[in-house]
């Protein structure tokens, strides 16, 4: 789909967990309200919808609404931003899942998420898990072809951290901000010349 490069970034949001308001799922939200404030028009996919996805594969697949609209939103998207808790060291299933969707577009024209922009958070209780749960992050991105932004968030949360849509430590908060800005940067240089990032090579 042609679009004009005159035009606000899209910058859509895939993160969260099975429980309503989790701190990974206010963490995007205060990334994304930051694109927002750079100049983006924003989209987010959080816990309740990733839980509504089926499998990927299984049956239910073809004939999900809501696989569908993720992948066309995703398709439409100038930047992402990505965010999971770390479970037992790694990604949740629940991420994992929504970013397994991503197939569908590997003989697109842009092949999965070539040259697009990708900001990246991660929360946990520890700071090991914040930053094993980061790298497999950024593995499944540049395995899909993006380009992860120069700062990853690896928020070490506490109860009470994240709440009203507000997060209480400011150095968290203030990765969040970048987090949200960079992939606005980026996202904004890719519309003027998507040279700059993508990769070049063609659907097999």
């Amino acid at each position: 789909m042609m679009r004009s490069s005159n035009r606000k970034p899209l910058i859509v949001g895939i993160g969260g967990t099975a429980t309503p308001g989790s701190s990974t799922e206010q963490a995007l939200a205060l990334a994304l309200g930051a694109a927002t404030s750079a100049g983006a028009d924003t989209r987010m996919f959080g816990g309740e919808f990733l839980s509504r996805l089926p499998h990927f594969l299984s049956p239910g697949t073809e004939g999900s609404p809501d696989g569908a609209e993720l992948v066309d939103a995703v398709r439409l998207a100038d930047g992402l931003i990505i965010a999971s808790p770390g479970y037992h060291g790694s990604i949740s299933g629940l991420v994992k899942n929504a970013i397994d969707y991503l197939e569908k577009t590997a003989s697109d024209p842009r092949v999965y998420l070539d040259g697009v922009p990708v900001g990246l958070i991660t929360t946990a209780y520890g700071w090991q898990a914040t930053g094993s749960t980061l790298a497999t992050l950024r593995s499944i991105v540049h395995s899909l072809r993006g380009w992860p932004t120069p700062l990853g968030a690896g928020i070490k949360t506490a109860a009470g951290m994240f709440e009203g849509g507000n997060c209480s430590d400011p150095a968290a908060a203030a990765q969040l901000e970048l987090v949200g800005r960079q992939v606005v940067q980026f996202a904004t240089m890719r519309i003027s010349d998507p040279s700059t990032t993508e990769t070049g090579v063609t659907p097999t």
